[in-house]
């Protein structure tokens, strides 16, 4: 399952994002570090059903709405010197290391400082929390591999030394893989001896390995109190922004499950059901019309953004009956797979079992009822037969 992290200082909303995005009770309060241990859920990304191509609808989707799995992990708040263990950093920082991408929560209306204490909106630059987190990871990992850096040394007095298989060793525990090792080293310059690497070479090795392996999202939370000024200049810094209200989001989620409104996570709209007092019906259109602005509320199109945008993976949707779509008990599209562009159907095959994998004999295309080739790069929305001697 894919794993994303929220990170940022405290009291940006990181929490009240979780809660929304999971519906899991956790504790959202006006102070810094809400958030103690790390909390745990899933939350969803949401895609077409491709059931929308046939008559009747799947029954695992919301009218067309297909909602697939995904770790969210909500950790303690950074501060400033965090990478040297300041606040609850280390505990926050060893958590990202599972995560394959990053949603950096920040207060887009400037109402909290550094420290996430809270200050009157507008008068803290959201701007210093852009590249607070990039910052504060890449400190953090320049530091671990300093602390680890001996142990290549030692390696590199070998006659079959390899600095690139050295450093996966080293990395791998924050997700590196060879690859990434070797396309970050591509790109720098450095020492053939790693006896003579200093400070700033090891950063610069940290920072292109967090590129490559955390890739991150800026969650403009608060936009519904932000000045639009402060939204505009996250969106020039060039990296990819979502505008978001995690309280309303968690407004409208609260109220689907009593009831009183009609809502899809995700939903650029909703609608008034049942009977509301005159400030819950004002508080629901003060929310409606930061969905009218930017399309929905920020927390799924974040989730969105960072699956199917940043991390770029498809929904692929396995079956066993190509003419139905269903599995062995005339379950309609019972399951689906987010798997990364270029994937093929036997890499279909081993994300639903091993077994599946180790027997694949070929695919078959349920949309066209052709077989494809092993060399078939997949496409979001397939619905794959895949014909193997497991069962």
């Amino acid at each position: 399952m894919l794993s994303l992290a929220l990170a940022g200082k405290p009291n940006a909303g990181k929490s009240t994002f979780y809660k929304a995005a999971t519906m899991a009770d956790v504790d959202v309060a006006n102070y810094p570090f809400t958030t103690i241990d790390a909390n745990r859920g899933v939350t969803y990304a949401r895609t077409r059903c491709p059931c929308l191509d046939r008559d009747e609808r799947c029954g695992n989707c919301t009218e067309g709405k297909r909602y697939v799995a995904v770790e969210l992990v909500d950790v303690a708040g950074l501060v400033p010197g965090a990478h040297e263990g300041r606040g609850l950093g280390n505990q926050f920082l060893d958590q990202l290391t599972n995560a394959d991408a990053v949603l950096n929560v920040v207060d887009a209306s400037g109402g909290t400082n550094e420290e996430g204490e809270p200050v009157e909106v507008g008068t803290y630059d959201p701007l210093e929390e852009v590249d607070f987190v990039e910052r504060e990871m890449d400190l953090w990992l320049a530091g671990i591999i300093d602390r680890n850096w001996e142990s290549v040394e030692r390696k590199s007095r070998s006659p079959d030394f390899d600095i690139e298989e050295a450093l996966s060793e080293l990395l791998t525990g924050f997700g590196a893989s060879e690859y990434e090792v070797a396309a970050a080293l591509r790109d720098l310059d450095y020492p053939s001896d790693p006896i003579q690497w200093d400070a700033s070479e090891k950063e610069a090795l940290a920072r292109e390995i967090r590129e490559r392996t955390k890739p991150i999202v800026l969650v403009a939370n608060k936009a519904d109190v932000a000045p639009p000024e402060n939204l505009d200049r996250m969106r020039e810094t060039g990296k990819l922004t979502v505008p978001a209200t995690a309280d309303g989001e968690l407004a409208l989620r609260k109220g689907a499950e009593a009831g009183v409104v009609d809502y899809d996570p995700g939903d650029e709209d909703f609608e008034i059901v049942d009977d509301l007092s005159e400030q819950q019906r004002r508080g629901l259109e003060r929310i409606r019309e930061v969905l009218t602005e930017y399309g929905g509320t920020g927390v799924q199109q974040s989730i969105d953004t960072a699956v199917y945008d940043l991390l770029d993976h498809i929904t692929v949707y396995p079956v066993q009956n190509e003419s139905k779509w269903t599995d062995g008990t005339g379950e309609v599209l019972p399951d689906a797979f987010l798997l990364p562009q270029g994937s093929t159907p036997r890499d279909l095959a081993y994300a639903v079992h091993s077994d599946i994998g180790d027997g694949y004999l070929h695919a078959v295309d349920a949309k066209s009822n052709r077989r494809i080739s092993e060399s078939y790069e997949l496409e979001e929305g397939d619905v794959i037969k895949i014909v193997s001697t497991a069962r």
